[in-house]
């Protein structure tokens, strides 16, 4: 069947006749294929077709090499899922091609009720220790000026040599008669113009070779180098690009030349708008990435003072502008859009450009820059780094300690909860967050309340239980009746608080009334305090630790002492009895709903 990629039109013809199965599970996995694949099946690029298909040649393959083969769609046990873990060394490539069969097959007819249950159960958990973790900081900054440094090597030679040849072209050299000369100036048109060396058809090799003088200046990956980006130079790229955005790797490679300036070329804070795309998020994939240019200080040196704000390395504009200059011409002769174009070693006299790339690039790149972990092994010596682009998507998220392309629960629960790389520098650092907000609302003071036995005094005194509260009677019996509330409390003067002008309304978030002195809080605002703490409590286990120590630690602290105040059964009755129109006013204040914006 015919499959066409959603973004390129590219196409792709796949097919299960030569699959060595029976006749019957041909065709059950070429309907779960059909399905797979089709419009609003989820998959929209090849890539992931690929793979979809690679899961169910894996599938054919496993069963045919049995004893007792299956024939009919029924005839699949979970035994013959759980054999395709069998025998593999690596857990993770064996797990993810299991996750892939079982995505496959539930597209299927005909299964057993047995497999159905079977799909529907979690994959097998990796062993404790085995798990991803991210770098260190030092380790980081390594990664970091590893690229660097292989970029600005790259910008030095294709510059170099693009202003050679325009200077040979408009007349300004001369080769004065000199062959070598001569021969380089024609080895760079050729470059420029077909990506390649001059050639001809060799009878000895049965196809075109390079002309007998060429290697005579280099290699022909070196030739065809002087004006393209090589291999490593153009991991370097994504590497970098993924150190100052964090993206997902699918999105660095395929990052598109197209872009917009939203700066207008006005020469102020350049920033880049490109299209970014996740295939796996359905109807969410498309999305757009803004590169701009402000530094990303967490990957510099340990002396900033020695950089320019705009250095084009340190930013990721600075990068993708650069980047796009680099490989201006290449995708001009190769026909491609995609930023990242490289030289395509086929074998050592035959190089082409190719924008096709794979993560398992990455390590061998870290390998050529002999990249060590900060760690030593049991003999002490120096273990190679590890270095994905995964690994550097994770190292950003827990630096930064911000989502990139997801939810704020997805950060905390499925990336920083799972990475075991320096846990405990992490766990210490948001400790002394949560510490320091702790100590701002202790130090705000607790806002201002009034208790049960206040309302009952006001019916017989209420100039004495207006003063002691420092508001008149008027504003005091407002107060009781509801007329001056907020969210969370009563508002003694709108005019006159910490977070507006003298004599002008009140702005702020209702949030920040826990520390205002206009604030008092009466009995009827206890339910909503009860279900704000609450809800303020639940938001720990869907953000990160550190976001939540930042946002809700100080507010979080605040409401307890609030809470502390009355006696536990009075706390608990007013959580019980909050009614659906405190439960939705407390869900779109959470919201932000009730901001002035």
């Amino acid at each position: 069947m015919r499959c066409f990629d959603e973004t390129t039109g590219v196409s792709k013809d796949y097919g299960f006749s030569r699959l060595e199965v029976s006749r019957e599970l041909q065709e059950m996995l070429a309907g779960a294929f059909a399905s797979r694949t089709a419009p609003g099946g989820g998959l929209t690029s090849l890539d992931a077709m690929n793979l979809a298909y690679r899961a169910a040649t894996q599938l054919a393959e496993h069963v045919a090499g049995l004893v007792w083969p299956p024939v009919l769609p029924e005839h699949l046990l979970p035994e013959h899922l759980d054999g395709l873990l069998e025998g593999r060394c690596g857990f993770v490539s064996a797990a993810r091609d299991l996750e892939h069969v079982k995505l496959l097959l539930a597209h299927a007819e005909g299964l057993s009720e047995a497999l159905r249950g079977k799909l529907g159960e979690k994959g097998p958990r990796r062993a404790e220790g085995k798990r991803k973790e991210s770098l260190s900081r030092a380790e980081w900054k390594r990664v970091a000026e590893a690229a660097r440094a292989d970029l600005r090597g790259a910008a030095v030679r294709i510059r170099g040599n693009r202003e050679t040849l325009r200077a040979w072209r408009a007349g300004e050299l001369s080769d004065d008669g000199d062959l070598a000369r001569h021969r380089q100036m024609e080895l760079l048109e050729s470059v420029d113009r077909a990506g390649d060396v001059p050639r001809a058809w060799a009878q000895c090799h049965g196809r075109e070779a390079p002309l007998p003088w060429v290697h005579r200046y280099g290699t022909v990956e070196e030739i065809v180098s002087s004006l393209h980006l090589s291999r490593r130079e153009a991991v370097a790229g994504a590497v970098l690009m993924g150190v100052l955005t964090g993206e997902n790797p699918s999105v660095l490679w395929a990052m598109p030349a197209a872009h917009h300036r939203a700066d207008g070329h006005t020469g102020d804070l350049g920033t880049a708008i490109v299209a970014g795309r996740k295939p796996r998020r359905d109807r969410h994939q498309h999305m757009s990435l803004v590169l701009s240019q402000v530094p990303d200080w967490i990957s510099i040196p340990t002396a900033p003072q020695s950089l320019s704000t705009r250095d084009e390395l340190h930013t990721a504009f600075g990068l993708y502008v650069l980047l796009h200059e680099l490989t201006g011409r290449s995708r001009e002769v190769l026909g491609s859009r995609q930023l990242l174009v490289r030289q395509a070693l086929t074998s050592p006299d035959l190089p082409s450009l190719s924008d096709n790339f794979e993560d398992t690039m990455v390590q061998p790149w870290a390998r050529d820059h002999e990249l060590m972990a900060d760690r030593k092994d049991p003999k002490g010596r120096p273990v190679p780094l590890r270095v994905t682009l995964g690994i550097i998507r994770l190292t950003h998220l827990e630096l930064h300690q911000r989502p990139v392309a997801q939810s704020e629960r997805t950060l905390a629960t499925t990336y920083l909860a799972r990475n075991r790389g320096n846990l405990a520098e992490y766990q210490k650092v948001v400790a002394d967050a949560l510490a320091q907000e702790v100590a701002k609302a202790k130090a705000r003071g607790a806002m201002t309340t009034l208790s049960e036995e206040d309302l009952r005094r006001v019916q017989e005194e209420p100039e004495q239980v207006a003063a002691t509260y420092g508001v008149d009677v008027s504003t005091l019996q407002r107060m009781i009746d509801g007329e001056l509330d907020t969210v969370m409390n009563a508002c003694a003067d709108n005019t006159g608080g910490q977070h507006a002008p003298a004599g002008q309304p009140c702005r702020a978030s209702f949030m920040l009334c826990l520390d205002c002195p206009c604030a008092r809080a009466l009995p009827h605002h206890l339910p909503v305090q009860v279900l704000v703490h609450d809800r303020i409590a639940e938001r720990r286990a869907q953000m990160s630790a550190m976001q939540w120590a930042q946002r809700f630690a100080a507010p979080h602290a605040q409401l307890a002492d609030l809470l502390g105040r009355h006696p536990k059964t009075t706390v608990d009755d007013a959580r019980a009895t909050a009614t659906d129109d405190e439960r939705a006013l407390v869900t779109r204040f959470l919201s932000r709903e009730l901001d002035l914006r």
